[in-house]
């Protein structure tokens, strides 16, 4: 009895010291299903946007194109697939249908598609040419497909003026998701691009029922809230079950207590803009820029998706392919190889170096079976003849990769400070990437570490017309940068 109570004791004071205790019962936490995990261990993707308005140097469809002026002679989707294996990339989104309402795929529902322009004399079909591309890399294969038609008369979310117009344009879309989620093979992620009022969820359960649904009463992954590849720090994987049902919920709406799992997807480009253009060649990121972005996404636990665009030959220009393998490489030697590692599991895990070395990184990933538990940590380096802090944080989920100044050590270590329970780690590893570049210790933008909400939207806001919303950002320049509406 005495010893029972002994037990128990040490059991609350160590509780109290660190937040948890190894005999305490896990509270109910979130946690990914199967597919959502496996969705978050490919990391990076690459999404493909082309469109009639490709050819007009617009980010829109406006319907103007003559059709008989659009052939991409050298399309080529083995040239993508490689681009996308070269930059890292272990999916593809392809832009199926933008917003205009143009399909690159052999659709029996509309002339406004692929049928009707004088590439493979309108036999061709991007959309199968691209699903065999993948599975010869070994690519996993998404499609955007565009609730907005502006040739069909659906606005955001597939919205229509009249009821009658709206039974008229479910029954279209319904056909065209059907298309392209029994035509091509199994699909990782379906877009749903500014939510979707069009009634789908039998077709998705029925035909793609492990497909990542981006957006909608569907969703099962949500929308960072930028553009520029940035999630912030914290960025929880978890969230209420209201903002889940809403389909529009964003990295602001993280909750570590949430009841629905829903990881965040980080959208960015390699240019400045979706589609490509004649005037923005000069804006093609630098891989200092990328690298940023992959540690600010990436590095933040989330799932990096960055776009590709080709030109009106079909093809993606050669200086954006470079860009994106020199980004790949570059992420492959930082991170390819480690100094030392474990993947046992533990709140608390420590790693000795053969004799004192340089580090500059810490990688820490959770076994997100058990849900996400670590609330807040610290990574220390033994240098001669005591621990000194390296770096420290609060979640960390799938991944967090940490940056510090080089520090001679001779053991490193991980402490779980806090925790909802017990925490179950994947992996612990230290790195020595010699990396000093601009972006190696730049510190998180102001309002990317704790959200500043400037102007919400909901479901209930959608609807056939745009709303215009005026921000005085002029005291936050980061945040006039964060704002952007994610309707493209």
């Amino acid at each position: 009895m005495l010893t029972a109570l002994l037990i128990a004791m040490l059991c609350v004071l160590a509780a109290a010291s660190a937040g948890f205790c190894q005999g305490e019962s896990a509270p109910r936490l979130a946690t990914p299903t199967p597919a959502q995990a496996a969705w978050q261990d490919l990391e990076v993707g690459t999404f493909i946007h082309f469109a009639p308005n490709t050819w007009t140097d617009q980010e829109g469809d406006d319907l103007s194109l003559p059709l008989e002026t659009m052939n991409p002679e050298k399309l080529d989707t083995d040239q993508w697939a490689a681009a996308a294996q070269a930059m890292g990339a272990k999916y593809l989104v392809f832009v199926a249908k933008h917003v205009g309402g143009f399909c690159w795929w052999q659709t029996d529902t509309t002339d406004y598609s692929v049928k009707s322009i004088p590439w493979r004399g309108g036999k061709g079909d991007v959309l199968a040419d691209l699903a065999e591309s993948c599975r010869e890399r070994g690519l996993k294969l998404g499609v955007y497909l565009s609730p907005c038609d502006r040739k069909h008369g659906a606005g955001v979310g597939g919205a229509c003026a009249t009821p009658a117009a709206q039974a008229d344009y479910n029954a279209l879309y319904r056909r065209q998701l059907t298309e392209v989620l029994t035509r091509y093979g199994e699909l990782c992620e379906v877009w749903f691009d500014g939510s979707n009022v069009v009634p789908v969820g039998d077709l998705l359960q029925k035909y793609a029922p492990t497909a990542m649904v981006f957006q909608g009463p569907h969703c099962t992954i949500r929308w960072v809230g930028n553009e520029e590849g940035f999630a912030p720090d914290p960025a929880w994987n978890a969230v209420s079950a209201a903002d889940a049902k809403s389909g529009v919920a964003t990295a602001r709406h993280g909750d570590p207590s949430g009841e629905v799992w829903l990881p965040n997807e980080c959208d960015a480009r390699i240019r400045n803009t979706w589609f490509w253009n004649t005037r923005n060649a000069s804006t093609l990121k630098t891989v200092d820029e990328l690298m940023t972005m992959y540690y600010r996404s990436v590095g933040h636990g989330a799932v990096l998706l960055l776009n590709h665009t080709p030109n009106t030959t079909g093809l993606l220009p050669e200086a954006d392919v470079r860009r994106g393998a020199e980004f790949g490489q570059e992420v492959r030697r930082r991170f390819g190889a480690t100094l030392a590692e474990t993947f046992k599991p533990g709140p608390n895990l420590e790693l000795a170096l053969p004799s004192p070395t340089s580090v500059d990184h810490a990688l820490v990933m959770e076994d997100l079976a058990f849900g996400e538990r670590v609330r807040a940590y610290t990574v220390e380096g033994w240098a001669g003849d005591r621990w000194v802090p390296l770096s420290s944080g609060t979640a960390v989920g799938h991944k967090k990769i940490d940056r510090f100044a080089p520090a001679e050590v001779s053991k490193v270590r991980f402490r779980c400070l806090d925790a909802a329970a017990t925490p179950k780690l994947r992996r612990f590893a230290v790195f020595s990437t010699g990396s000093r570049g601009t972006e190696a210790l730049a510190p998180t933008p102001v309002g990317a570490g704790e959200p500043h909400v400037a102007w919400t939207w909901t479901a209930a806001e959608v609807a056939t017309h745009w709303t215009t919303v005026d921000l005085d950002l002029i005291l936050q320049p980061y945040l006039a940068r964060m704002c952007s509406a994610r309707v493209s």
